[in-house]
């Protein structure tokens, strides 16, 4: 068995590798060199150690007494982009979702631009089946390359899954190494024009320069999230160094060196209100891991 070529810490803080962030340390922690590198390393782990893959961290919030498991960070690491066929994009889960749109658009290929608008890592786009503008990730996706706890790799189609709006089964132990995605032909100066647009839509509504996990709930149907919480009067309610952005009801920030316990109180409080006043449970985007001090 060969020596892993990665980075592998221990005890090491997820605050930094996360958007909001905040979270308490990683029992271990490893930046694998590339995708042979983790299945190598994951062959090599103890049959019952936990395994957790993060991507940015933009739809995660790690609890302040961290995690008692080996993350697995894909950013950086599992970053391959490549044309499988003319109008066929595979992209490694540590890509990030604007840069694979912009790729995407360059090869003259259409239907990825909503992606620019979300704040994550393809990886984390198939975990939740994100989307923006009307279009989900799930809707372009041709087959995913999955590998397992034991570093086994399996391609897997669409129709294994059961995927909804911000919801996709998993198998356990299971976790996404690659997709790909399907496009059609297009032109490469309308879709740099759309995802320009799109992410400047994004920065005026949004609070794109401050700390925050990018959507906190889902939206309920035919209502938005924001509305509801805006008209509860949430606007930027604070609880310790954590507020409800005053630019978007459904975002989050770290405003002033937060916890990820203010955070998480504040989610909890935003619910209760919504509820109380328009009888909705909100349901979180956001998931929440980790142990609590």
């Amino acid at each position: 068995m060969q020596e892993p070529r990665g980075r592998l810490l221990e005890n090491v803080s997820l605050s930094n590798y996360t958007s909001w962030r905040v979270g308490g340390p990683a029992q271990r922690l490893y930046i694998p060199k590339n995708s042979d590198d983790l299945i190598n390393f994951l062959k090599q782990l103890p049959p019952k150690e936990p395994v957790l893959f993060l991507g940015l961290g933009s739809n995660t919030l790690i609890r302040d007494g961290g995690i008692k498991a080996t993350v697995v960070i894909t950013q950086g690491a599992l970053s391959k982009l490549e044309l499988l066929e003319p109008t066929v994009i595979r992209a490694e889960a540590g890509v990030a979702s604007p840069a694979f749109a912009r790729f995407s658009a360059r090869k003259n290929l259409n239907g990825a631009e909503f992606l620019a608008g979300i704040p994550g890592t393809i990886g984390g786009a198939l975990a939740m089946n994100a989307g923006c503008n009307g279009s989900e990730t799930w809707e372009i996706v041709k087959a995913v390359e999955t590998i397992n706890r034991h570093g086994e790799k399996k391609l897997r189609r669409p129709s294994n899954y059961q995927i909804a709006y911000r919801s996709v089964n998993v198998f356990p132990d299971e976790f996404y190494l690659a997709a790909h995605f399907q496009l059609n032909p297009g032109n490469k100066e309308e879709s740099l024009e759309k995802i320009r647009s799109l992410l400047a839509h994004r920065t005026a509504t949004q609070p794109t320069n401050e700390p925050s996990c990018g959507s906190v709930f889902r939206n309920p149907e035919n209502d938005y999230a924001a509305r509801l919480i805006e008209s509860s009067g949430l606007k930027g309610l604070k609880i310790g160094g954590a507020s409800v952005s005053t630019k978007h009801a459904n975002f989050i920030v770290n405003e002033n060196q937060a916890t990820a316990a203010d955070i998480e109180a504040l989610i909890e409080k935003i619910s209760g209100a919504v509820f109380k006043k328009h009888h909705i449970q909100l349901i979180r985007e956001v998931h929440i891991i980790g142990d609590k001090l």
